[in-house]
């Protein structure tokens, strides 16, 4: 009977070491996908300029309830500050383009998905419950896009915002 008890605690040992080690090895990759996902979030910080966007000229896009086409966003000042989570953009209002003032709260979330939400005046991010989710993609020193994709009665639109570096 000692033998069968003693050889259950052993058994159990063993099994919950090697668990273990499992969960500290999958958690290191984590870890490191984790600060791998943190340095481009970082990346980030700076000030951008919309170089073009590209979409389906079929349509008329007015991205981010602007009220403006999205040829307006094409100059557009974009400045981001990871480590508040903050920034803002700004339209040049040339033309037929309204000039706008911005305050945005950022996050990039799995290292790929941009998440903003507009700040009004006087208000808290957390009491904003609306915001847009694009993907982030092909982001280095000098540049990134952002891909919407948009649902309409027309049909899908994808619109690629595309960012170079000023600052």
């Amino acid at each position: 009977m000692r033998k069968v008890f003693s050889m259950g605690i052993i058994s159990a040992l063993l099994a919950f070491s090697c668990k273990t080690m499992n969960t500290s090895a999958s958690s290191a990759g984590s870890a490191k996908s984790s600060q791998s996902n943190r340095v481009n979030f970082h990346k980030l910080k700076g000030t951008w300029q919309i170089t073009s966007v590209d979409y389906g000229k079929d349509f008329k896009v007015k991205p981010f309830d602007e009220g403006a086409d999205a040829q307006c966003f094409v100059g557009s000042e974009w400045k981001l500050v990871p480590n508040n989570y903050s920034g803002s953009y700004s339209l040049n209002g040339v033309g037929d383009c309204p000039a706008v003032f911005q305050p945005i709260k950022f996050e990039v979330v799995n290292g790929s998905e941009f998440k903003f939400k507009k700040i009004a005046t006087g208000t808290k991010a957390k009491q904003n419950l609306v915001g847009y989710s694009l993907s982030l993609s092909g982001q280095s020193d000098a540049s990134f896009s952002l891909v919407q994709n948009v649902t309409s009665n027309a049909g899908n639109v994808r619109i690629i915002y595309n960012f170079a570096r000023i600052k």
